[in-house]
């Protein structure tokens, strides 16, 4: 009995098997077939996906491409405009030189100033006693030389100015545009509360924003008035971050830290270059210290160069030799930062 159950049982399981490996043989295809169309709908997602990717990557590129392409451009006709305006910089006329050196005086006005000082020049030259052939040279001197230099040393006297109050100015308009106010409010507030020159400089811009003009244009025009390079650069960035966009807080951050830079290091180089100054200032005081000591301990070994024509041309010829010599000193001694 126990034999015949478990043939039955073994029927049975080889019915099962069989019938089980009939379904699958008719159902083989059919399962291979959705497998296929199961890949095939992964790799076409798959696809999809990559190409969404590569063409994201390829908007990316093409955006990054075109703005870089701005501020190519933008730069370019910055660099052209700021190569027209080095021209009037390096030699500006007489009006641009008063206006840089803070005055408020006309050409005519000037040129009426020089003659006096040339008519006091020569005065004072005739009453120490010079000869009357050196008196057209006070002249020429007094009324040419001496108020230009002075006009000179008012203009290097304000960028210095300028130069020191100008990245706390910076400061102030990156912490205003950070605290949410506009371009417009943080340049009022340094145009009334920051020191001069910077305080004219930016009123400037606060007018020529009342007659109708840009801020990008009103700073780009602060180089005629402060001839130095970091008052293009201000005017060259607010250029570029209106054209090309950008985070004007980050990019006057910059500016302020690269202004910083170079203070530090134009006072790094004035440093160094200290001990060829005070050489330089010893030689060309050796001569007159000599002189001057030679007269005290015998003066009618050294009066005839200055009592005789010979001595006269002799003097003359020496100070032409040590201006020249100065003059190279002095241009190996200056490092532009």
């Amino acid at each position: 009995m126990f034999g015949i159950d478990t043939s039955i049982l073994a029927f049975i399981a080889l019915a099962g098997c069989s019938a089980g490996a009939i379904a699958y043989a008719f159902l083989f295809n059919r399962i291979a077939d959705e497998k296929n169309v199961g890949k095939r709908l992964e790799v076409i997602t798959r696809s999809d996906a990559d190409r969404a990717l590569v063409k994201a990557s390829r908007d990316r590129v093409a955006e990054v491409a075109k703005r870089r392409k701005s501020v190519q451009d933008t730069l370019k006709e910055l660099d052209e405009k700021q190569k027209a305006k080095d021209r009037n910089t390096r030699k500006p006329p007489l009006r641009m030189q008063i206006r840089q050196a803070g005055l408020q005086i006309s050409v005519e006005r000037f040129y009426i100033y020089s003659a006096i000082c040339g008519v006091v020049v020569t005065a004072l030259a005739y009453l120490g006693g010079a000869p009357l052939i050196v008196l057209p040279g006070a002249f020429i001197a007094g009324t040419i030389g001496l108020p230009r230099w002075i006009i000179s040393f008012k203009r290097a006297r304000r960028v210095k100015a300028f130069l020191e109050e100008f990245p706390n100015a910076l400061d102030v308009i990156v912490r205003a545009v950070k605290s949410g106010l506009p371009l417009n409010d943080g340049i009022r507030l340094i145009a009334t509360e920051s020191g001069e020159p910077v305080r004219s400089e930016f009123r400037r811009i606060v007018e020529s924003q009342q007659v109708g003009m840009s801020i990008p244009e009103a700073a780009l025009r602060m180089g005629e008035t402060m001839p130095c390079p970091e008052a293009s650069f201000f005017g060259i960035v607010i250029q570029i971050q209106q054209q090309a966009g950008g985070n004007l807080s980050e990019a006057l951050g910059n500016l302020s830290r690269v202004l910083r830079d170079r203070k530090k290091m134009k006072a790094r180089v004035q440093a160094l270059s200290m001990e060829a100054k005070a050489s330089a200032v010893i030689i060309g005081a050796l001569p007159f210290v000599v002189g001057f000591l030679v007269y005290l301990s015998s003066p009618t070994y050294i009066m005839p160069l200055f009592t005789t024509s010979t001595g006269n041309i002799i003097i003359g010829c020496s100070l032409v030799w040590m201006s020249m010599g100065i003059l190279v000193m002095r241009k190996m001694m200056n490092f532009e930062v």
